[in-house]
């Protein structure tokens, strides 16, 4: 990827760089992640008793859930018999989904939860977030962290310094004062979501130039990072699955589609007009339009129901 230029830097206390038409609006966020398992009951016992997410609503071989308190979806399932488990490598498609909880204690008390019932995790300390890795019953990757105080987060001539360093867990779990866990808590959200691809230039052509998102770290290792808003990012990107990965086939657990959400219509038509301009379809769906990037891998544009 060529380097970014200068010029495209928003401001000095704004790090990232502004795509170079159509721009998210500030307060665009990431939203419903729709995920294809192989076993309904298998999964929902997971996402429930590991994870801390309520069952909302279940019909068939679908389900969806949320944090407590909140009747908006976070993780909608969709189970589809014969689906095999997500091969280590080699696939494009999901890295990760990662989901945002609202204060570092909540994260203690995450990590207590899960040291308490055996579960399994990695651990990183991003700068501008703690995070914990998990993988569902069928390979699918999760990620549930905090963010540090946004006026904490630093940057290097326009871009947001990221890195992957070794987590303090025992003081994490200190921040959560030895409160017991009682699952995702009212005000945890959909943080972002982290996708393999071919190529990061088509990538940021898609996702950048035609999308909208500012580009905020384009100096990691095989990978970009984007945002709205000034976000450390809301869609990470990277080359990681291989030079010779494919798009995740049809009977493998996957990422079905992934939400952003915006303030309103006419931000929905300009991101459209925008993707369409650059010779990218876009089709109707319901309640906005659905895309899909070079590899296949589908976004639902909608409008924020915390906006209407």
């Amino acid at each position: 990827m060529a380097n970014p230029p200068g010029s495209g830097i928003p401001s000095p206390r704004s790090p990232g760089i502004a795509p170079p038409g159509f721009r998210m609006p500030p307060s665009g966020r990431v939203g419903t992640v729709d995920l294809q398992v192989s076993e309904l009951d298998r999964s929902l016992d997971y996402y429930q008793h590991v994870l801390g997410l309520r069952l909302l609503t279940r019909d068939g071989d679908d389900a969806a859930l949320g944090a407590l308190g909140d009747e908006i979806p976070l993780v909608r399932l969709h189970a589809r018999p014969g689906t095999r488990q997500v091969p280590r490598q080699g696939r494009i498609g999901l890295y990760h989904f990662a989901i945002l909880l609202p204060d570092r204690a909540a994260l203690g008390r995450f990590v207590a939860h899960l040291a308490e019932i055996g579960a399994r995790a990695g651990a990183a300390d991003h700068l501008v977030s703690e995070a914990l890795y998990l993988h569902d019953p069928d390979g699918l990757g999760i990620e549930v962290y905090a963010d540090r105080p946004r006026d904490s987060w630093q940057s290097v001539e326009g871009e947001l310094r990221m890195a992957t360093l070794p987590l303090d867990v025992a003081a994490i779990v200190a921040a959560g004062e030895g409160a017991p866990w009682t699952g995702m808590p009212s005000g945890t959200t959909m943080g972002h979501v982290h996708l393999h691809v071919g190529d990061l230039d088509r990538a940021s052509d898609y996702y950048h130039e035609a999308l909208g998102l500012d580009l905020m770290v384009w100096s990691y290792t095989g990978a970009l990072f984007l945002a709205a808003g000034g976000y450390h990012h809301h869609l990470g990107l990277n080359t990681w699955a291989g030079a010779d990965a494919i798009p995740a086939r049809d009977d493998e657990a996957r990422l079905l589609a992934w939400q952003f959400l915006l303030p309103d219509a006419g931000s929905i038509a300009e991101a459209r007009q925008s993707l369409e301009s650059r010779g990218f379809p876009v089709n109707a769906a319901e309640d906005g339009w659905f895309s899909a990037d070079p590899w296949g891998t589908r976004l639902h544009l909608t409008v924020d129901p915390r906006a209407t």
